[in-house]
């Protein structure tokens, strides 16, 4: 492990306020920051906000609360919609005209990642999926502090991603990984002896494999303890997030892949452990609320004051925690075996399981589907079967693996 987890920037020395740039504003993590940021408008100023350009009113909603400096759009045709609902938005209000500017729009499919080197402090990455990886490459080439919630891109990025980051540039904002950081204080690199990821164990604990043949998306969107946006939650119960999560764990922190364990914890209170050479093992709680790790990860090493409701000490809590049941759940042992392989093998299971998620929502797959069919992908990878043998993490070999895989995944499941 090359040291106590990530060292990160403190904010300004001369107590200005911390300047952000939010990718995936109008997402389930962009939404929380900003009411991070709502609630603590002297510590966080926005400097730039942008979305795939889907919710074009949210935003521009929130272009005219936080008055960023740049807008950005991913669908190039949201431009216009974009700047008509900014309009919208202000009459809503009441703005007279002049009573506010526009920001700058970009649009285009490079627009996130442009905006993602715009002067700031910190970028906070909140877009879900592989698309994150060009706007976490800018953010870092720019010299930016990241904040990751965007596991996909350090996952597919790999090398890539930490190559170009110095020491410190790196904020994790999983809970999972921040409750690491946060724990990795009590200790020298040299005294962890491990690493404990919980899980939820999300909706579908306890059921077996063949319990699990007739599973609907309706049912698997209903997460117990976390409000997600859909990617994130089907992964959370089919366990290929925690999977994506024990490879994020053993980049961020260069701790082996064999001494990452993963632990079912219903009540999603323990966030993760560290367990050290003395065998005393140290766990980061609290009620399961991004907002804490958000603004954990937006003012590091700084704890922003009530950034989420603690724990009620006043009450008895019952915390259970279980053995992962790999039989049932087989994502997370695959996801150690990608791993452990390196290479292009965590951009082929990131690919192909983003594109079996497509398939299982529009019913072209079933649940147990999903995970067979990451499974043969990364088979045929291995072997080198079809134009996808595996390759170095270059940028141009993950492309084309990451390309490969989904190409490979549509044809498995019938989208192609």
């Amino acid at each position: 492990m090359s040291d106590n987890g990530p060292v990160m920037s403190p904010s300004s020395p001369d107590g200005a306020a911390r300047e952000l740039v939010v990718l995936g504003s109008t997402g389930s993590i962009g939404t929380q920051a900003l009411d991070v940021v709502r609630r603590n408008p002297g510590r966080f100023r926005v400097a730039g906000l942008a979305a795939g350009g889907g919710r074009v009113d949210l935003l521009a909603a929130q272009a005219l609360e936080f008055r960023p400096e740049v807008v950005a759009v991913a669908k190039a045709s949201a431009a216009q919609e974009l700047q008509l609902a900014f309009y919208a938005e202000a009459k809503r209000r009441g703005y007279a005209s002049g009573d506010f500017a526009i920001p700058k729009i970009v649009a285009g499919p490079d627009a996130v990642a442009e905006t993602a080197a715009w002067p700031c402090d910190v970028v906070l990455n909140g877009v879900t999926g592989a698309l994150g990886l060009a706007s976490t490459l800018a953010a870092l080439d720019a010299g930016r502090t990241l904040a990751l919630a965007n596991k996909e891109s350090l996952i597919v990025g790999g090398p890539l991603v930490k190559e170009r980051a110095r020491p410190g540039q790196l904020v994790p904002v999983d809970s999972e990984h921040s409750a690491l950081a946060q724990c990795l204080r009590g200790g020298r690199p040299d005294e962890v002896r491990r690493l404990v990821l919980t899980a939820s164990g999300g909706p579908f604990r306890g059921r077996s494999r063949a319990e699990l043949a007739d599973v609907t998306p309706e049912e698997a969107m209903n997460h117990p303890t976390w409000d997600m946006g859909p990617v994130i939650t089907i992964n959370s119960a089919t366990l290929v997030n925690k999977g994506l999560e024990v490879i994020e764990a053993h980049l961020l922190f260069d701790v082996p892949m064999d001494r990452i364990e993963v632990m079912v914890h219903p009540q999603s209170v323990i966030h993760s452990m560290v367990e050290f050479t003395d065998g005393s093992t140290l766990a980061q709680a609290s009620p399961p609320d991004m907002r804490l790790p958000i603004a954990l990860g937006v003012d590091w090493p700084h704890r922003v004051p009530d950034a989420a409701p603690g724990l009620d000490w006043t009450r008895a809590h019952t915390w259970e925690l279980f053995p992962l049941d790999d039989e049932a759940f087989p994502a997370v042992a695959l996801a150690r075996r990608a791993g452990e392989l390196g290479r292009t093998f965590p951009a082929v299971y990131n690919a192909a399981n983003e594109e079996c998620v497509d398939a299982f929502r529009a019913g072209r797959l079933p649940f147990l589907g999903i995970v067979d069919t990451i499974a043969r992908v990364m088979d045929e990878h291995e072997r080198g079967d079809g134009g996808g043998r595996a390759g170095e993490p270059t940028l141009d070999g993950v492309l084309a693996a990451d390309g490969w895989a989904r190409g490979r995944a549509r044809e498995l499941t019938g989208t192609d």
